[in-house]
């Protein structure tokens, strides 16, 4: 994404531009500077991307700046990430974005990394000694980046005080399951009137009734993924398996869509869907739908969608399709941000860095934004200018 941007004075004085925006967060001169010169490092063409790499390329002869910064010097992280957040809306808000929640491995040695342990890492593919970091992306027609954030803390840490004492972590941080710390994110989104239209999940978080229940009663509109082994009410049974109700089901009912482009070309699969809880009110619909592979029509996925009454089956494709965007903020952030080129252990200097990280992601993703606009504007017939006036909906 980075490489994207071939001036680099563009993207120094976007990045100045969004520093301005929360400079007030630090009381001292030291960490304003130490902040924006940590954030230009992230993005900056650095084989490595340690205290010593950043403190050169800021001008620094030593990393006692940038470490001060991450560690001891009194600042907010949520505050920060609240005023980046409020960029992020300012410059890619739309009333039909998707907030998608996932979670990252953040490979680590040693046991004193706050919330590390063995555990399963997705970004591995495989049980690996890391932290998880649980995050909410924002996607609209505009650009995607992250927008919220949670350090994940197995109870092997939670049930052992001092040692959460040693990294920062206060003793009123009780443990919370990873579906936990995703509702809070997205109540704290909607608290904060960030404009959305829908939320989509993987499987790990969709699985859970409890949580499409909560968005439900919010009228919150969602399409998540679950397992073959969740159930539904439908007009047979309170408990109908997932999976038994595509069995049988016509070939004329099955659709061959793509749900949008993956690292690999158009990722299409054949769908149905099927109406569940009919009794449900007028304007809106509760439905099971199906992705089956094109090549090996036994791997069948499964999807719960909640929605207004009219969604088309290719609206909720592109929603079931959409959560494609948290895996590529997650690969251009630790890519070209360096979200995961960090050395703190303590849990404040884990959300200090990874919000400043975000941060530099965000910038990128608003230049980037940006600069399509301008070329859409240069190449459409001025009648037809998407960029010709103000977005209502931002």
């Amino acid at each position: 994404m980075g490489g994207d941007v071939a001036d680099v004075g563009l993207w120094a004085g976007e990045l100045g531009r969004l520093h301005e925006r929360f400079v007030h967060r630090f009381s001292r001169t030291e960490p304003r500077e130490s902040a924006l010169a940590y954030m230009r490092g992230l993005i900056a063409p650095l084989e490595r991307k340690n205290g010593w790499t950043l403190a050169e390329e800021a001008g620094h002869a030593a990393p006692d700046r940038i470490h001060r910064l991450l560690n001891r010097i009194d600042w907010d992280a949520d505050d920060v990430l609240a005023d980046v957040r409020d960029y992020v809306v300012e410059h890619l808000g739309h009333r039909d974005a998707v907030l998608i929640v996932d979670d990252t491995g953040f490979l680590k040695k040693g046991v004193r990394s706050a919330g590390v342990q063995r555990q399963y890492s997705g970004t591995a593919g495989r049980t690996e000694n890391c932290q998880i970091g649980v995050f909410l992306a924002y996607a609209s027609p505009h650009g995607r980046t992250l927008i919220d954030r949670r350090l994940y803390l197995p109870t092997s840490w939670t049930d052992d005080r001092e040692r959460c004492r040693r990294a920062g972590i206060g003793d009123d941080v009780g443990f919370e399951t990873k579906v936990v710390m995703a509702k809070a994110m997205v109540r704290r989104a909607v608290a904060d009137r960030i404009p959305f239209g829908w939320v989509t999940a993987d499987a790990a978080y969709g699985f859970s009734k409890g949580w499409r229940h909560e968005l439900e009663q919010a009228d919150v509109f969602h399409v998540m993924a679950t397992t073959r082994h969740d159930t539904v009410v439908t007009r047979w049974a309170l408990d109908h398996p997932v999976h038994d109700l595509f069995a049988g089901l016509s070939r004329q009912k099955w659709k061959r869509r793509s749900c949008g482009a993956g690292s690999h070309g158009q990722r299409v699969y054949d769908w149905a869907r099927v109406e569940v809880r009919p009794w449900h009110r007028e304007d809106r619909r509760h439905w099971v739908i199906a992705r089956r592979s094109v090549s090996r029509p036994e791997r069948i996925s499964y999807y719960i969608a909640y929605c207004p009454a009219d969604t088309t089956m290719d609206e909720l494709i592109r929603i079931a399709g959409s959560r494609w965007a948290v895996e590529e903020c997650f690969q251009t952030a630790k890519q070209e941000c360096g979200l995961d080129d960090y050395q703190v252990r303590r849990c404040p200097g884990w959300y200090r860095h990874i919000t400043l990280a975000m941060a530099a992601h965000a910038s990128l993703t608003v230049l980037r934004a940006r600069e399509q606009d301008i070329g859409k504007a240069e190449t459409d017939p001025p009648s037809s200018s998407a960029s010709a006036s103000p977005r209502s909906d931002a």
